[in-house]
């Protein structure tokens, strides 16, 4: 049985809320965020909400974004590893601040 995920999106059209699958077709969760280095317009992955908690998953292992599914490239069994993220993964931030932040020492008092 084939998922219906509609057309392929970019990553960035993802929503929280899509649902997430790996590539034998079981549901995951859904996405909580999808991370990137907007700097660079790169994509590092997304964090799932899954029963056992957010989870991420890095970018190679994301085989499709669409306009009702994420499909990974991992199975079930191999999904069940995946490591919750980092606490300093977040959407786009730069790290240490913008650049008005770095203008003005960051915060930084020596």
């Amino acid at each position: 049985m084939a998922i219906d995920d509609g057309h392929a999106v970019d990553y960035t059209a993802v929503t929280p809320g899509t649902p997430v699958y790996t590539s034998d077709e079981v549901e995951l969760g859904t996405v909580a965020r999808v991370l990137d280095n907007a700097r660079e317009h790169i994509f590092d992955g997304i964090v799932v909400r899954t029963p056992q908690g957010e989870r991420f998953v890095d970018a190679p292992e994301v085989a499709r974004t669409a306009e009702r599914a994420v499909t990974l490239t991992i199975t079930a069994e191999q999904a069940a590893e995946l490591a919750p993220p980092e606490s300093d993964e977040s959407p786009a931030k730069p790290p240490g601040g913008g650049l008005l932040s770095r203008l003005l020492g960051g915060g930084r008092r020596g």
